[in-house]
């Protein structure tokens, strides 16, 4: 073999070593990036630009809410309305969690005006809200949370997100029938996506109440 094929010879296995490394670079590269997207899976991400910086937000804005009660309402919450507090939608339901008049009589509110304008009323009226609901499916949290319903664990959470789309009455026809007596609103929203969106947050912190009001 002469010189000059010698080193085109010693350059190919240059080559080659090289790509092979840089292939083994990006091999850890993809395995970092799965370890970051089974870490991401603990926690529900929004894109949510009006959120406080209290939680963890990346440079877009987005933010990833821990599996608790603050990421619950925050979660429910851009669902309804992107978080918005004043708007109203098409069928008259205001603000952030998207409450209607009839609900809000319930829970002592009467000035819808002032609903609309208060964000620390809106946060109460959430929270009361899920204590209202929580009481009035007490029973039916201790028989169903951890049963399988059309493909879906049933959680505490599950029940009161669905609850809060249709109403706890509802949500006990949807388990009792073992979901043949569905729900959903004129958006086209059903309970078993509330159910699946919203299961398996530790909404604990929030107790059963019977008839709360402001």
């Amino acid at each position: 073999m002469n010189i000059k094929k010698w080193i085109d010879f010693l350059g190919y296995i240059v080559f080659i070593i090289v790509l092979a490394s840089f292939n083994k670079v990006v091999s850890d590269d993809e395995e970092i990036t799965l370890s970051k997207k089974e870490i991401a899976n603990q926690a529900t991400f929004v894109s949510y630009p009006k959120l406080e910086s209290k939680y963890n937000n990346d440079s877009n804005n987005n933010i990833f809410l821990k599996k608790d009660y603050q990421g619950f309402k925050e979660a429910l919450a851009y669902k309804e309305s992107q978080g918005n507090y004043t708007t109203i939608n098409t069928l008259g339901y205001i603000g952030k969690y998207q409450f209607g008049s009839n609900t809000l009589k319930l829970l002592g509110v009467h000035s819808l005006e002032n609903f609309k304008c208060d964000p620390i009323l809106q946060e109460k009226v959430f929270e009361l809200n899920v204590s209202r609901n929580k009481w009035i499916l007490r029973r039916y949290i201790k028989t169903f949370v951890g049963k399988r319903i059309n493909g879906t664990i049933i959680t505490e959470s599950g029940m009161i997100a669905a609850a809060h789309l249709a109403g706890a009455g509802n949500v006990k026809k949807y388990l009792k029938t073992y979901g043949k007596q569905d729900f959903a609103d004129a958006y086209g929203t059903d309970m078993k996506y509330y159910l699946k969106k919203f299961k398996n947050y530790d909404i604990s912190d929030v107790k059963p109440e019977h008839n709360p009001k402001i």
